[in-house]
């Protein structure tokens, strides 16, 4: 059998979001399996502080300081990734901000940076890697991050809904794309479920505004501080199913499991949405 240290021991992995939470527990793992690293992200010290702590590990690993809704930064990004390495193995598309509300109180601002940053990070990362990997040929992945949420949309987080719909959509259409062009690239979206970190914490400004989106706000960081696994063990999880060649990654199968077939039954049924009462 396959392992994952089998399939990505010595390749070039390069990580958007890689400063915190999930995409730290990505660059982590991916280190352990012997990869070469190539970690981004627009908080230069955290960013910093993981290369690091990797770098002290033994780990090859450097470290690009990236705005992914900027094509010219994330062209960057890929420049120097192939300066360093001279190839590019795998693209972890995976930084994304959070906003929490009533979507007509979030600021156009705010909504502006989530499709940038969640949809349009991802694009600029496809645009500036997916030539290259074309070009070079041979085996490649290109993995990108949505969630349980691009399944499931939630009230009071339309965008971060919207953003990881469109993750779906984008993912799917670039697996269909890299098919007609009988590329060796292989393809894969990742559905998080509850992970430990300070996403809800952090990451989530004016949630404060009604209470009841504090409450819910407070709500999923606790579920994510009770029920929620590592972003190591995340990782460990994703990698496995990225190395048995799996389109669809589930890190955290039961929810989605447990959810689908109702929201299924209500497209086919042509059933109006109604809110579930625990929310």
């Amino acid at each position: 059998m396959t392992t994952s240290q089998d399939t990505f021991q010595g390749k070039v992995a390069v990580i958007t979001g890689a400063s915190a939470g999930i995409g730290a527990g990505f660059a982590e793992h991916a280190a352990s399996l012997g990869m070469k690293l190539v970690l981004s992200d627009i908080a230069e010290d955290r960013l910093a502080a993981v290369v690091r702590a990797l770098a002290d590990k033994g780990a090859e690993v450097e470290g690009v300081v990236t705005d992914v809704s900027d094509p010219a930064s994330v062209e960057a990004l890929a420049e120097r990734a192939y300066e360093r390495f001279g190839t590019v193995d795998l693209l972890l598309n995976n930084a994304g901000i959070m906003a929490m509300g009533y979507s007509w109180e979030i600021p156009a601002e705010r909504w502006d940076a989530m499709l940038r940053i969640n949809i349009g990070g991802y694009v600029n990362g496809i645009r500036a890697f997916v030539p290259r990997l074309l070009a070079q040929g041979g085996k490649a992945w290109v993995v990108n991050v949505s969630s349980v949420g691009g399944f499931l949309p939630s009230p009071l987080m339309a965008p971060y809904s919207v953003t990881k719909f469109g993750t779906l959509a984008l993912t799917e259409s670039l697996a269909y794309e890299l098919q007609m062009k009988q590329s060796d690239i292989q393809v894969s979206v990742v559905f998080p479920d509850s992970v430990q970190s300070e996403i809800f914490k952090v990451d989530a400004p004016g949630q404060g505004a009604q209470p009841e989106v504090a409450a819910f706000n407070a709500q999923l960081q606790a579920r994510a501080d009770s029920a929620g696994i590592t972003p190591l063990e995340h990782a460990r999880r994703c990698f496995e199913q990225i190395a048995e060649g799996r389109y669809w990654v589930f890190p955290q199968p039961e929810m989605v499991d447990a959810a689908l077939p109702a929201r299924t039954d209500m497209i086919l049924g042509r059933h109006n949405p109604v809110l579930n009462p625990n929310v």
